[in-house]
């Protein structure tokens, strides 16, 4: 008789309090990029993963990060006993050693105009190495949408989709860092996905 390694998967309370992150001690988009889903039919045939947990009832969104995941959860949902079937679930996934994405689950960004490329690839740089890792160790995900005319479009993913601060850290940490060392930006706008 063999048995299963078992795993240990920590959890973390994140700003929003309806999302949880998950860390199963383990890759889970590893290096492709991160993955939100706002509902089970936008997981289907690009994520077993998230399937998965929107089977379990209560489940809202589902983000999958590098190596966490974050799960949202209805308002009417207890987190008592959520948690605990978002583990399992979780467990039986990785102990199967699929992958969690089908696909690169990348959402399409806004077309640059060739005089604002230097002006994105600056943000995108300041995000990558400044803000990024700050969204992610909060279970979500910052995304670069766009930028016309001095206004940067982002989205919020993961925990950070709906958390009541989400708007203050975009408007007061990610404009301010940005105005700060590119003169040419004026505001940040947020993007619903």
């Amino acid at each position: 008789m063999t048995q299963k390694n078992l795993m240990m998967i920590e959890t973390e309370d994140t700003p929003n309090p309806a999302t949880l992150k998950f860390l199963p001690g383990c890759a889970v988009t590893g290096e492709r990029p991160s993955a939100d889903f706002a509902d089970a039919s936008a997981a289907e045939g690009r994520s077993p993963l998230a399937v998965a947990l929107f089977a379990l009832a209560g489940v809202k969104r589902v983000f999958l990060g590098s190596d966490f995941v974050s799960v949202t959860k209805d308002d009417a949902e207890d987190w008592g006993e959520l948690r605990a079937r978002v583990l399992v679930a979780l467990t039986d996934f990785f102990q199967k050693e699929e992958h969690a994405l089908v696909e690169e689950a990348v959402a399409p960004e806004a077309d640059i105009s060739p005089e604002d490329a230097g002006i994105v690839a600056q943000v995108k740089e300041l995000l990558d190495t400044r803000v990024r890792p700050a969204v992610a160790s909060d279970g979500g995900d910052i995304v670069f949408r766009g930028y016309r005319e001095g206004v940067v479009y982002l989205s919020m993913q993961g925990a950070c989709s709906g958390c009541p601060s989400s708007r203050a850290t975009l408007r007061h940490g990610v404009e301010n860092m940005l105005r700060h060392y590119i003169p040419e930006i004026v505001a940040v706008e947020p993007v619903e996905d």
